[in-house]
């Protein structure tokens, strides 16, 4: 390998580095104490939302069209009506008599403890306690439609 592809190859994989970082921590301190709803939403990170997605991905798809699994798939989900993102999926009857549709703040509640946001919940997923994260889980999923 020449000098020249070797310093490429080291500076594509120094750039794919800094991409992949996980600046949260930085955010929260822009953030400072006690930060509103809001203002967490406003430094939400769609492609850090994409790579937290991954603890998902064990039971949702997200691809259109995609398979259901252990969970619905979840293309489409942000704006759409609770419990009705898949036609296949078989819906507890606690999430089923939920109103309204999955925004931001019903997302977030989900997200930080589903059974406790939707009592009777058959999902077994314990919750996203950091509130940054859980923001960029659902600046990714607004982007998924």
């Amino acid at each position: 390998m020449s000098v020249g592809a070797a310093r490429l190859l080291l500076f594509a994989v120094a750039a794919l580095g800094a991409c992949s970082r996980d600046d949260s921590a930085e955010r929260r301190a822009r953030l400072g104490a006690n930060p509103t709803f809001a203002q967490v939403m406003q430094v939400a990170d769609a492609q850090a939302g994409a790579r937290r997605f991954g603890q998902c991905a064990a039971c949702h798809s997200i691809a259109e069209g995609g398979a259901d699994r252990n969970g619905p798939n979840l293309h489409g989900v942000f704006g759409n009506t609770i419990a009705q993102n898949s036609a296949r999926f078989g819906y507890t009857d606690a999430l089923r008599a939920q109103r309204g549709v999955w925004d931001e703040r019903r997302l977030d509640a989900w997200l930080a403890d589903p059974r406790r946001a939707v009592p009777g919940t058959s999902m077994a997923f314990a919750g996203v306690r950091d509130p940054i994260a859980r923001a960029d889980l659902i600046a990714y999923l607004k982007t998924q439609r």
